[in-house]
């Protein structure tokens, strides 16, 4: 168990909320699930590396308490979380970029980590795609966290999020292009971000071995 809270960065939490975290992973009936989604989610949105690895967590204990009760506590409190979180990321993002950043990791790694019969969740497709929207916005693609955000994320996940709706990603995509080719106050390095996620789908969510080379060896300084 030591090595599954080195596993999950939970060993940086204070001891009370340490033994919450890890008796959630393994006897889940034995604690607040409500209080653990609560406290995975602020940390999210505190923490990225904490927000990148939180979608595991989170299954870890959706599978420990399926197996010890046939249950979904926790998985109904931490989308009940998420669905107040994302009713208020505008004035989350007017407040914090990098809190507002974290939000749609952590999102985009629910989507990807917990899934019912091996399909990413229903709920969870178009909230996602708003967000991502979101960060296409003129004013965001002037932020290159927020740019790397969306990059990231669909790298991460624009496979399988493309298969549970193409026609909202083609609208993303299209917007993408448009920014790009028509946008002339975007800065190099948004500029090269674009290129490259437009590249990535339209190679199959994949890039060729020079492409690779060209946006990741220095060849596109």
């Amino acid at each position: 168990m030591e090595d599954s809270a080195k596993e999950y960065e939970i060993q940086s939490f204070d001891k009370e909320i340490q033994y919450l975290l890890k008796t959630s992973l393994k006897e889940p009936s034995k604690v607040d699930l409500k209080k653990v989604s609560n406290i995975i989610v602020d940390q999210s949105l505190r923490d990225p590396i904490f927000s990148k690895e939180a979608g595991r967590i989170c299954h870890t204990i959706v599978q420990a308490e399926a197996k010890e009760a046939s249950a979904s506590v926790f998985r109904r409190h931490l989308l009940n979380r998420l669905q107040r979180e994302f009713m208020v990321r505008d004035e989350t993002r007017n407040r914090s970029i990098q809190e507002w950043v974290h939000f749609v990791t952590f999102l985009c790694q629910i989507f990807d980590c917990l899934k019912v019969n091996d399909v990413p969740m229903v709920a969870l497709v178009n909230p996602v795609y708003d967000c991502l929207f979101r960060l296409a916005q003129t004013d965001s693609l002037q932020n290159e966290e927020e740019v790397d955000c969306l990059v990231l994320q669909l790298h991460h996940i624009g496979r399988e999020l493309e298969a549970m709706s193409m026609q909202r990603m083609d609208d993303l995509f299209h917007h993408l292009r448009d920014s790009f080719l028509l946008h002339n106050g975007l800065g190099s390095v948004v500029r090269l971000f674009l290129l490259e996620i437009l590249e990535f789908r339209a190679g199959g969510w994949s890039l060729s071995d020079s492409a690779r080379q060209y946006y990741y060896s220095g060849g596109a300084d």
